[in-house]
């Protein structure tokens, strides 16, 4: 709605591993233009604003910081841990280094969020721009399929998982650990738009609730009159 007034502006740190589809999911979200064939270059660090109706009558604004992919024992700079008002951490629910990534990330930002409370969820994107194995997250090249397509992986142990149970058992695993951490579990599709729109519509709603107000208003006009005779 154009009429919409923007009233309040929040800093929004979206992080995870490399190669997650962080800035494929934030260009479909705010310009909608990124398709299968689209060329996207790793980020180093990069702002985005977006301006999210609610549906309250007023439009909120997220500034969202999409950040350098981690691997291996790097960590999420010091600098966003302290000024964020929310984390969205991303994962490919056909790497399971990915999912791993997030416990530390987690708790990197526990760690410095000094008794505030910090609104975090996760977002599982389903589409890989890259094949992955389930060992390392690495690319495989080329990856063994089966007749009727299904790819296949190898694991840790050496056997082989097909990709459709491989991203099962890791959205399962996704779920079962945000359940125990409170966190709010989402999965979209980088190149579907609309199902980028629900986790920040929600994020904006959690960063921002509506005041509510008392349906009494004669208990307002009450308290109204016992302060006034409280400053006298």
């Amino acid at each position: 709605m154009l009429t919409s007034k923007i009233t309040k502006i929040g800093k929004v740190v979206l992080c995870g591993g490399k190669g997650v589809g962080k800035t494929a999911m934030l260009e479909q979200l705010i310009y909608g233009h990124v398709t299968i064939d689209s060329e996207l270059h790793s980020t180093i660090e990069d702002t985005y604003v977006a301006s999210v109706d609610t549906g309250k009558g007023s439009r909120d604004m997220l500034r969202i910081y999409d950040t350098a992919g981690l691997q291996g024992n790097v960590q999420l700079p010091r600098h966003y841990l302290l000024f964020a008002d929310a984390f969205v951490l991303v994962y490919d629910p056909s790497d399971p280094a990915s999912l791993d990534l997030l416990a530390g990330i987690k708790s990197d930002i526990d760690k410095y969020k000094d008794k505030k409370e910090m609104i975090i969820i996760v977002i599982a994107n389903m589409h890989s721009r890259h094949p992955r194995s389930a060992g390392n997250g690495a690319p495989t090249g080329t990856v063994p399929q089966s007749p009727n397509g299904n790819q296949y992986h190898s694991t840790s142990n050496g056997s082989q998982i097909s990709n459709n149970d491989l991203i099962e058992s890791n959205l399962n695993r996704a779920n079962n650990w945000c359940a125990r951490e409170r966190i709010k579990h989402y999965t979209v599709n980088a190149m579907e738009r609309a199902s980028l729109y629900e986790p920040f519509i929600q994020l904006a709603i959690r960063l921002y609730p509506t005041q509510t107000k008392s349906s009494f208003p004669q208990l307002r006009q009450l308290t109204q009159k016992t302060s006034k005779v409280d400053n006298s």
